[in-house]
């Protein structure tokens, strides 16, 4: 359990962090460095290497390049839960799993419903189905002991099936025209990287090389690129025996490693350069309408819906049982926090919309309204559920 409480803190600082750069994108957005903030983001930056060509604007090598590392780091965890985590079993896994399937299933029935007949909203049906781990932790730990242990491990293991569930969603439904070339240099390095891990080999500079090369023939492919952060995690050992005969994991120690770069670094930078949403072009009748408010309805409506209704099913059934020391209310609570969808959701919809302002910016605010709505409600819910000390 250190690993969790450990997991959890780094978690909730970060979503302190992530709430400060987003109040600040806002700013500059709306204010007279306004300017400066578009230029920032549409800065050139340029890679050559021989044949090789990679020029975007900051914005996209942030969205497509760290973002991979995020999504390395996803995998990680997915990984490590799976095979040896909280996940590992059955009956670890049946609550969560249940329940992020009610967290996808609902949100995007929520979104369809609304937008049903519009070719071009229905790109975004998968907006509202993610979950921002750093920001719900981070009002669990406002809470501190009202909220009992089990129930942060629930909404935790939760988050990693819904990221799951993203990278699958990502891979089927955000994939542009295909490059054969690329997808066969990919493919290669990916057998390169199951080959290093079965003979055993445990140095990391030979993975990210690799990893390295696994990128960049991703990003030419036409299949999103953060996949590729994806895909190297999967290959990296989880248990292995090191040069001196000792046991060692290299995908604990990578995981160790990228925690404080993500969380500190990557995701706050993601969130800055994402969530600068010029309120001045905003009306109220674009945010009650379409995809605006199918993303608010999904994420806030749809997500507690999902979680609670699927949970309360699975265990009035007996095929789940509830968090230990926990109640209905408080369940319902940490339901609600789910829809937090924030930077998932803002990647999902960067995704799903590649002109940023196909709906003037109404899009990424309504993302920023749900999951405000939905962390202050799930936190004053879970501040008056009586609690087990």
């Amino acid at each position: 359990m250190k690993f969790i409480e450990e997991f959890i803190k780094k978690e909730s600082s970060a979503g302190v962090l992530l709430i400060i750069v987003t109040v600040l994108a806002l700013l500059l957005k709306n204010s007279s460095f306004s300017e400066y903030y578009a230029a920032f983001l549409s800065t050139p930056v340029e890679v050559r290497f021989a044949e090789l060509h990679i020029a975007k604007p900051l914005l996209l090598w942030i969205n497509d390049g760290l973002m991979a590392i995020f999504f390395l780091l996803i995998g990680l965890e997915v990984k490590r839960e799976f095979l040896e985590g909280q996940l590992s079993t059955p009956s670890q896994v049946a609550l969560p799993g249940i329940a992020a399937i009610g967290g996808m299933a609902v949100p995007a029935a929520f979104y369809i419903f609304i937008n049903i007949g519009d070719e071009t909203a229905m790109r975004g049906w998968a907006i509202p189905t993610a979950t921002d781990i750093a920001f719900a932790l981070g009002v669990l730990a406002l809470l501190g002991k009202r909220v009992p242990l089990s129930l942060k491990v629930f909404l935790m293991a939760l988050a990693i099936i819904d990221d799951l569930g993203a990278i699958v969603i990502i891979a089927l439904f955000y994939t542009v025209e295909l490059s054969t070339l690329s997808i066969t240099i990919a493919a290669t390095s990916l057998a390169i990287l199951v080959i290093m891990n079965r003979l055993g080999v445990t140095k990391k500079a030979a993975y990210i090389i690799v990893g390295v090369v696994l990128w960049v023939s991703v990003l030419k492919s036409g299949v999103h690129a953060t996949l590729a952060g994806v895909a190297l995690a999967f290959t990296i050992p989880l248990n292995s025996i090191n040069a001196k005969g000792e046991k060692f994991s290299l995908s604990k120690e990578m995981e160790h490693d990228l925690h404080y770069w993500v969380a500190f670094f990557i995701l706050p930078l993601f969130a800055f350069v994402n969530a600068g949403v010029d309120l001045r072009n905003v009306s109220l009748d674009q945010m009650t309408t379409g995809v605006p408010l199918g993303i608010m309805a999904g994420l806030f409506l749809g997500k507690q819906i999902g979680v609670f209704g699927f949970s309360w099913v699975a265990i009035k059934l007996g095929i789940a049982k509830m968090p230990v020391n926990s109640t209905w209310l408080q369940l319902y609570g940490v339901s609600i926090l789910t829809g937090i969808g924030f930077t998932m959701s803002l990647f999902v919809d960067s995704l799903a919309f590649t002109d940023g302002n196909l709906y003037q910016q109404a899009d990424k605010l309504a993302v920023l309204i749900a999951s405000f709505a939905a962390g202050v409600v799930g936190y004053l819910i879970l501040r008056t559920a009586k609690y087990t000390k």
